[in-house]
Formats: C-alpha cells, sequence, structure tokens
C-alpha cells in the first residue's frame, strides 16, 4: 500500500522549492518545470498547489514574511519599554535586524521579498501582498518606537522603513554592494538619532 502524503507537508516543500529558486535566479528563473525539478516533483504534483508562477511568488514571499514575523514574535515591543541609553539602542536594533539581510537565511528572505515589491510595481496581483507587508513592517517600528517613548513615533516609523528599504536593496543587489558590517554601522547611526530625540 502505497504512502500516504500530507498534502500540507508537500505544499510546503513546492514552496520551500520556489523560494530557494527565487533567492538563486530571481522571478524570472521561477516557473512551474523549475519548481517541479528543484522540489523532485512532477509537473502536475505542482500544478495541483499552484495555477503559475504568479501564485509560487507569491507564497515563497508569504513564507520569507512568515519567517520574519516568528522571529520578530521573540522580540515583543515590550520588551523595549523602560530601556534608555546603550541598551535601548542595542535592543532597537536587534529587533530591527530580524528583517534585515544580516545573514545567509534572512538575506534569503530579503531577496524574495524585493522580488516581489519589484515585481508590484508593474504587476497589479502582487499589490495586496506587497501593501500588507509594507504596513506590518510600519506597525512593528511603531509599537517598538511607542515602547521607547520615541517622539512622533509614526512619523520615526516612516523614516526607519524607508531606510530599511533602502539598506536591503543596496546589501542584496549590486546597486550599492553595501556589506553586512556597513549596513549595522548605518542603521545603529540612524536609530541612535532617533533615541536621542526623546530627550
Amino acid at each position: 500500500m502505497p504512502a500516504r502524503i500530507d498534502p500540507r507537508q508537500r505544499r510546503r516543500h513546492v514552496i520551500e522549492a520556489a523560494f530557494r529558486l527565487v533567492v538563486a535566479e530571481g522571478m524570472e528563473g521561477l516557473s512551474l518545470r523549475k519548481v517541479a525539478a528543484e522540489a523532485e516533483l512532477n509537473i502536475g504534483s505542482v500544478r495541483h498547489y499552484f495555477d503559475g508562477h504568479e501564485e509560487l511568488l507569491a507564497a515563497a514571499a508569504q513564507e520569507a514574511g512568515d519567517r520574519m514575523g516568528a522571529r520578530l514574535a521573540r522580540h515583543p515591543a515590550e520588551g523595549l519599554r523602560g530601556l534608555t541609553g546603550e541598551a535601548a539602542l542595542e535592543a532597537l536594533q536587534e529587533l530591527v535586524e530580524q528583517v534585515m539581510p544580516v545573514d545567509e537565511e534572512r538575506r534569503g528572505e530579503a531577496i524574495v521579498v524585493v522580488e516581489l515589491i519589484l515585481a508590484a510595481r508593474t504587476r497589479p496581483v502582487f499589490a495586496p501582498v506587497a501593501e500588507r507587508m509594507a504596513r506590518d513592517l510600519h506597525q512593528v517600528v511603531v509599537d517598538a518606537l511607542t515602547a521607547l517613548d520615541v517622539p512622533d513615533p509614526h512619523g520615526g516609523a516612516a523614516q526607519l522603513t524607508a531606510l530599511i528599504g533602502g539598506l536591503t536593496i543596496d546589501t542584496v543587489t549590486p546597486h550599492g554592494r553595501l556589506s553586512v558590517e556597513r549596513l549595522r554601522a548605518t542603521l545603529r547611526a540612524h536609530l541612535r538619532l532617533l533615541l536621542e530625540a526623546r530627550a
């Protein structure tokens, strides 16, 4: 009797294959055929879960968002409340770095998210996912700055999320060729300015 296939595990296996392909080849490298080969499945098995490469990219981006969200959940904004000086700076930087390409795992996630955001510019089907990710990140930062008593947390969050986006693009693309060390130093300088505004 053949082993029973868990559809949730099989779907996740397909998404992880799509995720790896987006990291390696960008959206242009994402096709049902390539995902099937990467997942070591036949194309019919992939089609059972996804109609095309757009659904696969959205699922891969959701996977990246879920991974980031799981890490952020281990750094709740309430844990920042009452912190001052270098302790506040360290804790805020640690939280923000959960969504930034500071190691191979987070670099892969950032690449997938950037691919989705760029695709959303010309393909409206991706816009809702990109907009939701932007709103979620903004709220995480607002909550963190509020917990740290930073004045105008919404304005500060708008600045910080723009910096996160720019640093991420400059780190994962040839545009800036930014090293992780430079990313961290630039981020830290901005966070220090935000926290100094509390005086």
